[in-house]
């Protein structure tokens, strides 16, 4: 009996080990999934972007080398750091950056996104690390015909595909409902980039683009022909955050941390200013 009493205890005890041995395991193997673990042990951080988009990202001539600069990229590089891994950049077009992501061809994308809830459908977003205000590029000589948003509904409206901004054109300056907005329309012309849409306007096939603010004046500021109209719009989803893939708190929780400290110590502030004088320059 004595013997059968004490077998008890350690039959216990062991289903206890084996219990906690199977939680460690399973723990140990959500960890493995977590891209977290997948780009510390490939020691590189592959991130997506849309370059031509500053002071956010954009392609930068120095030294005989073409650089992708912006505080987008500055970001990603602290991001790179707190991860101690090395930064790789991809540049596409925005509308394909999602679908890269999806992949596995990127980690991450940083690319002044904003998390609608339709993006919120399909990946996972970081914090809100800016907000921005949205504006209008016109051709100089047209600046004083778009003064309201009543005159720019009159006006060929463009915007880069895939982006906040398409919607704003629709909703705020067209007058469109939600619904309707979620269908194409030819009063609005989409391209995958900005430069796209500039030669575009400057060669009179469109009147005006709807772009993030600081994209609208770093574009005006090296573009003498070209004006901001009257008008800015704000939208209730706004911001920009970091996209990454379903399914990995681990790396979310990673990229919130470093948000969190750039931040806490005005470094974006300071990114964006940075960036704003490489466009000038």
């Amino acid at each position: 009996m004595k013997l059968l009493k004490s077998a008890v205890p350690l039959a216990v005890a062991a289903a206890l080990v084996a219990l906690l041995a199977g939680i460690s395991l399973s723990c140990s193997s959500n960890q493995k999934q977590d891209a977290l673990y997948k780009i510390q042990k490939a020691k590189t951080l592959i991130i997506g972007t849309s370059a031509d988009y500053p002071p956010y990202e954009f392609h930068l001539l120095k030294d005989g080398k073409d650089l992708i600069v912006g505080f987008d990229i500055s970001i990603a590089q602290e991001i790179a750091k707190d991860l101690g891994v090395t930064l790789e950049i991809k540049d596409m077009q925005f509308d394909g950056l999602l679908a890269a992501l999806q992949a596995g061809t990127i980690d991450m994308v940083i690319s002044g996104m904003t998390p609608t809830e339709e993006r919120k459908k399909s990946v996972d977003f970081s914090k809100t690390y800016y907000y921005a205000v949205h504006g209008v590029i016109v051709r100089a000589e047209d600046k004083d015909i778009y003064q309201t948003v009543e005159s720019l509904k009159n006006a060929r409206l463009s915007a880069q595909k895939g982006t906040i901004q398409v919607g704003i054109a629709k909703t705020q300056i067209l007058g469109l409902s939600e619904a309707e907005a979620e269908k194409p329309t030819d009063k609005v012309k989409e391209l995958g980039t900005i430069k796209n849409l500039i030669l575009d306007l400057k060669n009179k096939k469109v009147d005006a683009i709807v772009a993030e603010l600081p994209v609208a004046t770093a574009y005006v500021n090296n573009n003498p022909d070209l004006a901001l109209a009257a008008p800015t719009f704000t939208d209730d989803e706004g911001g920009s955050a970091v996209a990454v893939k379903k399914g990995n708190p681990l790396f979310l929780e990673a990229i919130n941390k470093t948000l969190d400290r750039l931040m806490a110590e005005k470094k974006i502030d300071q990114f964006v200013a940075e960036a704003n004088e490489l466009v000038e320059n």
